[in-house]
Order: structure tokens, then C-alpha cells, then sequence
């Protein structure tokens, strides 16, 4: 079944995917282009923009960087976590830190939680 998204956010997400931050980048270009399961890029969610979502496991991946700390990044992350929950859409969400220092933990542990959820 198709996800319903606002058609006003599709000209931001293209843009988005063409200015990916360089953790998004590295990410995209070093694991998730070639994941065995389709993930993609600003994937407009409702009335909301993914970082990255893989469709077969209902997950949205999230890289937060900076802007997320502040209370109201905070406040926003959990009501768009709760809204995406709602549509039985599960969230991961890393730090820039983590994909800069621990690449390779952070796709282990997309791996195993799409794995994970694809059994599901």
C-alpha cells in the first residue's frame, strides 16, 4: 500500500537529496545505495521528509545533527516519531558523531534492524 505524503514537500525533498549533508552522504554512497533492500533518499512520509526509508521494513533512518538538540528539535523529532509511528512506521536515529566516529557499528545496526524487521 502506498504511503500518502504532501505533494507541497516533493520540491524540497529533491532538493534535499541534491544537498545531502556530507554524513548523509557518507552513509548513502558507503552503505545504504547498495543495501540487498530498497532505501531511499528524502522520502517525503505524510507531512513530513525522511531522511532515509526503506519501504520493506516500515523504517525510517534519521541523522541528526545539531539543530536536534535544542528543545524544540527535540519536541519536533518526538511528535514526527509519534506521527510516523501512527502509520506503523518504526524510527532509527543516529548522530553526525556516530556516522563520523562508528560507521561501521551504525551499519550494523541498520542492517540488523531492517533484517529484523522485514521478518516481522
Amino acid at each position: 500500500m502506498p504511503i500518502s505524503y504532501d505533494k507541497k514537500n516533493l520540491p524540497y525533498a529533491k532538493k534535499l537529496r541534491k544537498e545531502l549533508t556530507p554524513q548523509e552522504k557518507k552513509l548513502w554512497y558507503g552503505f545504504l545505495r547498495r543495501f540487498p533492500y530498497r532505501v531511499q533518499r528524502q522520502k517525503c512520509i505524510g507531512s513530513y521528509i525522511a531522511d532515509f526509508y526503506c519501504h520493506a521494513a516500515k523504517l525510517v533512518i534519521e541523522l541528526d545533527g545539531a539543530q536536534h538538540y535544542s528543545e524544540e528539535g527535540r519536541e519536533y523529532d518526538s511528535n514526527r516519531t509519534k506521527a510516523l509511528e501512527e502509520q506503523n512506521i518504526s524510527v532509527i536515529r543516529f548522530t553526525n558523531h556516530d556516522i563520523d566516529t562508528n560507521m561501521e557499528g551504525v551499519c550494523r545496526m541498520i542492517k540488523m534492524t531492517i533484517e529484523q524487521r522485514v521478518k516481522e
